[in-house]
């Protein structure tokens, strides 16, 4: 089942003074993102948090799932969805301790295509 874009926008609209927030749809589902580093991801209509230290001792006790068949355990974010406060605490520690993106390389040219 995709994600409602609805669904999205609610996530979107939670999140205060976490930086930039943006959404890209992938195969149906979307990641999201603070200031370009991916903390998340929202996949049948639920949150999935990426694991973290601070994360996890502010939770607490968090519910682990994959968001999708095949993938690592994330934090599974339901009964909190609603405290805006909450939400947005827990993406401003987790994305404090994720890493920043690493950069794409360049494809290499072959050697008749040398400027």
């Amino acid at each position: 089942m995709a994600t409602d874009k609805n669904f999205v926008d609610f996530i979107t609209d939670q999140l205060e003074n976490v930086g930039e927030v943006s959404v890209i749809k992938m195969f149906g589902e979307y990641g999201i993102y603070a200031d370009g580093k991916i903390f998340g991801l929202i996949c049948d209509n639920k949150l999935f948090i990426k694991p973290t230290q601070s994360g996890r001792e502010f939770i607490g006790n968090p519910v682990e799932a994959p968001a999708y068949p095949g993938a690592k355990n994330s934090f599974l974010i339901e009964d909190k969805l609603e405290d805006r406060e909450w939400l947005s605490e827990l993406v401003r520690r987790s994305v404090k301790e994720l890493p920043f993106p690493k950069p794409k390389k360049k494809p290499k040219l072959k050697r008749d295509e040398k400027k």
